[in-house]
C-alpha cells in the first residue's frame, strides 16, 4: 500500500512525557540530555531533545507534545493563504463493481465500491455463495497475490462473506477509510479462506489461502485541490526524504529526518503549516520549537489523505 497516513494526532491537552530514548542532541547548545518521548507511532522513533540556551523554556516545556502544531518561531505569516480544499465525489457514485469467480467455481459473489457522504468509501458485498467447507473473506490489496499464496496482511475492505451456502447472501457494506479519497491504487479484491487451524483441511483451503484474485478495474472521478506540494530540496531542518511520488511526479510521502521542525518542511513542499496538517490527519509535534518525530512519514498526496 502507498505511503499512508502513519502520524498520529494528539487532540486535546498538551501531556507531559517522561519515556526514555537514546540517542543525539536535536537542539543546539549547551546543557546535559534529557530523555524524549517514546511513541509507537513508527518502527524507530528517536527523537532526542536536549535543553539549550536557545531553546527557551524549561525542562518540562521542551518534552512537552503539541495539542495544535504551529509553525516554529518566528512563525512565518500565512495570513493570505487559503484554507486547504479538496472537491468531493457525490454520495452514492459507484466506482467500481464486478463479479467474483474461484477459478474451481467454489466461491461466487458480487462486489461494488460507492461513495459515502463523508468523501470516503464504502464497499458492498452480495450474492455471496460457497461450496467450500470453510468460511471466505475478501479483502482489497494494492499488490496482487497469486491463487494458493498465504496471506500475510488482510487489506482493506477485508470481510468474512460467509460459509458453505447455496442461498445467495444479502449485501452488506463495508467501509474502506483506509483507501482514502481515492482508492483507485488498490489493484485487487483478494477472496482468501478464513479457516481456523485445522490439519485436516486441504491445504490449497488452509488458513490464509488466496481462493481467487480479481483485477479491478476503477472509474473516480477526477477531483480538484488547491494544494500541490513541490520538493524545493533539503534544507535546515527539513532534510528528510521523499519515499514516494504522484503518477505526475509531484511529492507524495516524506520521511522525517533528525531535526525536522514543521515549518520548515511544510516550506520545502511550498504549503502552509495549515495544509502540511491537514494532508496529515495525525500530526504530532513536541517542544517549542515545534519538532517532528524521526523515521515516521508524512503524506503529501491530497488525494490519499
Amino acid at each position: 500500500m502507498h505511503a499512508r497516513k502513519n502520524a498520529i494526532a494528539v487532540i486535546g491537552v498538551v501531556v507531559v512525557v517522561a519515556a526514555s530514548l537514546g540517542g543525539c542532541s536535536l537542539l543546539r547548545g549547551g546543557g546535559g540530555d534529557l530523555p524524549a518521548p517514546t511513541r509507537s507511532i513508527s518502527a524507530s522513533p528517536t527523537p532526542t531533545p536536549s535543553t539549550s540556551a536557545d531553546a527557551g523554556g524549561s525542562a518540562a516545556d521542551l518534552l512537552r507534545e503539541s495539542s495544535s502544531p504551529r509553525p516554529p518561531t518566528p512563525e512565518p505569516s500565512q495570513a493570505s493563504a487559503p484554507a486547504p480544499t479538496i472537491s468531493t465525489i457525490q454520495a452514492g457514485t459507484v466506482v467500481t463493481e464486478g463479479d467474483v469467480a474461484s477459478p474451481k467455481g467454489s466461491v461466487h459473489f458480487h462486489y461494488r465500491v460507492v461513495a459515502g457522504a463523508d468523501g470516503h468509501f464504502v464497499v458492498q458485498y452480495s450474492g455471496f455463495t460457497s461450496t467450500l467447507p470453510v468460511p471466505v473473506s475478501a479483502t482489497f490489496l494494492e499488490d496482487p497475490p497469486a491463487v494458493g499464496d498465504g496471506l500475510t496482511y488482510h487489506g482493506i475492505g477485508d470481510d468474512q462473506l460467509g460459509g458453505a451456502t447455496t442461498t445467495p447472501s444479502a449485501a452488506v457494506s463495508v467501509p474502506i477509510d483506509e483507501a482514502g479519497s481515492d482508492p483507485s491504487w488498490l489493484g485487487a479484491l483478494v477472496t482468501y479462506s478464513s479457516a481456523t487451524a485445522d490439519p485436516s483441511l486441504p491445504v490449497e483451503i488452509g488458513p490464509d489461502k488466496v481462493l481467487a484474485v480479481t483485477k479491478v478495474a476503477w472509474s473516480v472521478p477526477a477531483r480538484t485541490t488547491n494544494v500541490h506540494p513541490a520538493d524545493g530540496g533539503a534544507t535546515a531542518n527539513a532534510s528528510g526524504t521523499v519515499s514516494a511520488t504522484t503518477a505526475s511526479g509531484a511529492p507524495a510521502s516524506y520521511v522525517i529526518a533528525p531535526g525536522d521542525l514543521i515549518g520548515d518542511v511544510a516550506a520545502r513542499f511550498g504549503i502552509t503549516v495549515e495544509a502540511l496538517i491537514w494532508l496529515n490527519d495525525g500530526m504530532q509535534v513536541y517542544g517549542q520549537q515545534q519538532y517532528l518525530y524521526e523515521g515516521t512519514t508524512l503524506n503529501l498526496d491530497p488525494l490519499r489523505r
